[in-house]
């Protein structure tokens, strides 16, 4: 059947029908635009001037003068909004600090995680919607470092194969207007380069998801070497990874990769897994109407068949570093070598895939990946652009979680905690490297979150400062923690503070500061045991107590513990589009060893 058939016939599957009942809203964020900044990570010059703007209201000024932070005279407590030099020093402080090692270029590759996109191509859902290059533009500025491509033939014309999301609703851009607006991207990038930490150019890996025949395969290579040129990894270094990839050569090390661009390329074995499109689980309105259930069918035998299509040679001598592989048995983890599979790959799972083995074989899975690529992708059924949690596939060394960039959610939020002050590769925890124990582990640990309040909170259209109540609520993240689940309950992980209000008394009534509710001070201590891990996080939401509905979200920041500094520090606030606004959250980390009879999340 033509392909436009079946994509008319799959609208009859109702993609949408199911409620967010029961999700914590906590974890959903806005559509991301062009003028998104965050999601990877990546070092923005953007940043650096909005914190030049920042504004700290009289409150925290004043608070900062009680907690011995600031001088009187520092903080001009006699005017109202002055900002005085000392003051705008203390709101350019960077809330956290990378360690020069963790951006350490020196290791082999499977010694990192990388800031990674799924579907890169989409502007929304994954069934029907928008496909662009400009999305890899956004993408990629973020700091995505891995970057999807799903190519297949085109059917109007053979000699320029589309992009899309195959057998589906989406729409479809030329192969060759990607591989255009990449190519920009790295040309933008090595010109506006600095050799500091969170500022250098860095290699883009392009998972390549092949679907074409082999004359549609060479007209990629073509398009790529055309448009990328001397941007693509040199042949010495293909060359090397050819030579790992056969057992006979060493690792390729990140800084040999360069700022160039480096594609991964599928490598078929016998029985491999078949990628969850989803579909079978989607809800649909004619769930009975034989015509749908049909196309559904059709649907899968295509796409099944598109993915057991021959590399030819000339596609898989240009993509290195890693042969993307959907295991057929259990031998990449459980024996010292992959059956019928190439000598260095990369593992490519869907996060159920992966989930269903984490409980037995995670140790196994963290020693393999200590040696060799892993890439989890969000399951099928993830149709609105949610995303998988990163954080406990991250804790078994998986390389490259593929997530959908598409919204500003919590797992892309986590993920810019990761990344931030990097270059979209970090090196992961001794403990999943080579020569590692595979588990990460350690004691217990105490964290208080002192939280002062914070300065020009944004208000969304139709609200007044007047009838907000704002509140701060936080959430550990710990890597024990998979889709959304704890210990038994995600709540024992949150901590919040009360809701500030402004007052409307004045004299003898009200003493003290009463700053409006977009300068809230709250001046409390949240605190949490765990164990102790480089691999947890706290996300952080600014939300308003209203009465009878569900408490809108008004800005968010995550860090990473391990980043964070001792001292008094200003956290830049994002709106839910993962853009940066002139809100910022006081704050002060204190990390210790927690009494040894305390359990996780108490």
């Amino acid at each position: 059947m033509a392909e436009s058939g079946l994509s008319s016939r799959l609208a009859k599957l109702n993609p949408f029908t199911s409620s967010r009942r029961g999700d914590d809203d906590e974890e959903y964020g806005e559509e991301v635009g062009s003028g998104s900044i965050a999601g990877g990570g990546h070092g923005s010059r953007e940043s650096e001037i909005t914190r030049s703007q920042l504004r700290v209201s009289h409150a925290l000024r004043s608070f900062l003068v009680n907690v011995g932070a600031l001088s009187e005279r520092e903080a001009a407590l006699d005017d109202p909004e002055e900002q005085t030099p000392a003051v705008r020093e203390l709101a350019k402080l960077p809330h956290i600090r990378v360690p020069p090692s963790v951006t350490d270029r020196s290791r082999p590759l499977p010694e990192y995680f990388v800031s990674s996109s799924h579907n890169t191509y989409l502007m929304a859902h994954q069934l029907y919607g928008t496909s662009a290059a400009s999305a890899y533009d956004t993408t990629l500025r973020a700091g995505a470092r891995c970057i999807e491509i799903d190519a297949w033939d085109n059917s109007e014309n053979a000699d320029e194969p589309k992009v899309t999301h195959g057998y589906t609703l989406v729409s479809h851009i030329p192969f060759r207007a990607v591989c255009e607006t990449i190519r920009d991207v790295v040309d933008k990038e090595a010109a506006e380069a600095v050799d500091a930490q969170g500022y250098r150019a860095a290699p883009i890996l392009v998972s390549l998801e092949n679907h074409c025949k082999p004359e549609g395969q060479l007209r990629l290579v073509q398009i790529m070497r055309e448009t990328w040129g001397d941007r693509l990894l040199s042949r010495h270094v293909r060359e090397k990874g050819h030579e790992e990839e056969h057992g006979t050569g060493e690792h390729v090390t990140l800084d040999e990769l360069g700022s160039k661009i480096a594609v991964i390329v599928e490598y078929h074995i016998p029985n491999e897994l078949r990628q969850d499109d989803g579909t079978s689980s989607v809800s649909s309105s004619d769930a009975e109407d034989e015509e749908a259930e049909k196309a559904r069918r059709e649907y899968k035998a295509q796409k099944e068949a598109a993915e057991s299509a021959v590399i030819i040679p000339e596609l898989a001598e240009l993509g290195v570093y890693a042969q993307s592989v959907k295991p057929g048995d259990d031998s990449w983890y459980a024996q010292a070598k992959m059956t019928n599979g190439p000598h260095h790959h990369l593992i490519n799972l869907s996060e159920s895939g992966l989930s269903g083995l984490l409980p037995t074989h995670a140790e196994k899975i963290s020693n393999h990946n200590a040696h060799h690529l892993m890439r989890v992708y969000p399951k099928g059924t993830r149709i609105s652009s949610k995303n998988l949690n990163p954080v406990p596939f991250w804790a078994v060394g998986a390389h490259v979680c593929a997530l959908n960039w598409q919204t500003f959610n919590a797992s892309m939020q986590l993920n810019e905690a990761l990344f931030s002050g990097s270059d979209g590769y970090v090196l992961k925890p001794a403990e999943l490297r080579a020569g590692g124990s595979g588990a990460l582990s350690g004691q217990r640990k105490r964290l208080r979150l002192h939280v002062a309040g914070a300065s020009s909170v944004p208000l969304p259209a139709g609200r007044e400062a007047d009838d907000i109540k704002p509140y701060l609520t936080c959430t550990l993240v710990h890597p024990k923690m998979l889709d959304g689940e704890d210990y038994s309950n995600i709540s024992a992980m949150k901590r919040k503070t009360s809701p500030y209000r402004h007052h409307n008394f004045s004299g003898f009534l009200h003493r003290g500061e009463n700053p409006p509710a977009t300068d809230p001070v709250w001046d409390e201590t949240l605190e949490w045991d765990y164990e102790d891990s480089e691999l947890v996080f706290l996300r952080l939401l600014v939300k308003s107590d209203d009465s009878f509905a569900r408490n809108p979200k008004f800005a968010v920041a995550a860090v990473r513990l391990m980043y964070t500094q001792p001292e008094w520090r200003f956290i830049r606030m994002l709106d839910l589009k993962g853009r940066e606004t002139k809100c910022s959250l006081l704050v002060k980390f204190e990390i210790q060893d927690a009494p040894r009879h305390v359990v996780l999340g108490s």
